[in-house]
C-alpha cells in the first residue's frame, strides 16, 4: 500500500471515525468516504476526500475499506446486505472493521470475505 496509489474507503464519520479518516487523507491516500448522514462528511470532503453516495459505490472504487458503525446490526448490514461490501468489493482488496460487535459476526464476515477472495480483519 502506497499513499497516493492506495484507496482508501472510510464509512462511518463520528467522532472517531472522522479523526481516523482525517488522518488517513492527511497520510496521502485517496480516500472515499460514506455515512448515513452527508452533513457529517462536508468537513473531510473540504479537505478532499470524495463522497459516495452508497457503500456499494465506495466498496467497487477501493483497496481498504474501513468501518466504524453504531452497532453489530449496522455491521452486518454494511458487509453482508445486498448492497453491502462483500457484494462489491474488488478481489484481493482489504476490510477492516472498527466497530466494537461480536466475535461471532466477526468470523461471519471473515469467512464470506475469504471465500470472494477479500482479506478481512477485525
Amino acid at each position: 500500500m502506497e499513499p497516493g496509489k492506495t484507496s482508501v474507503g472510510f464509512i462511518g464519520l463520528g467522532v472517531m471515525g472522522q479523526s481516523m479518516a482525517t488522518h488517513i487523507l492527511n497520510a496521502g491516500y485517496k480516500l472515499h468516504v460514506y455515512t448515513r448522514t452527508k452533513h457529517k462528511a462536508e468537513n473531510i470532503i473540504s479537505k478532499g476526500a470524495v463522497w459516495e453516495d452508497t457503500v456499494s459505490k465506495l466498496s467497487a472504487k477501493c483497496d481498504v475499506i474501513i468501518t466504524i458503525v453504531g452497532f453489530p446490526a449496522d455491521v452486518e448490514e454494511v458487509y453482508l446486505g445486498d448492497n453491502g461490501i462483500l457484494n462489491h468489493a474488488k478481489k484481493e482488496s482489504f476490510v477492516i472493521d472498527m466497530t466494537t460487535s461480536s466475535p461471532d459476526l466477526a468470523i461471519k464476515i471473515y469467512k464470506q470475505a475469504k471465500e470472494k477472495g477479500i482479506k478481512s480483519l477485525d
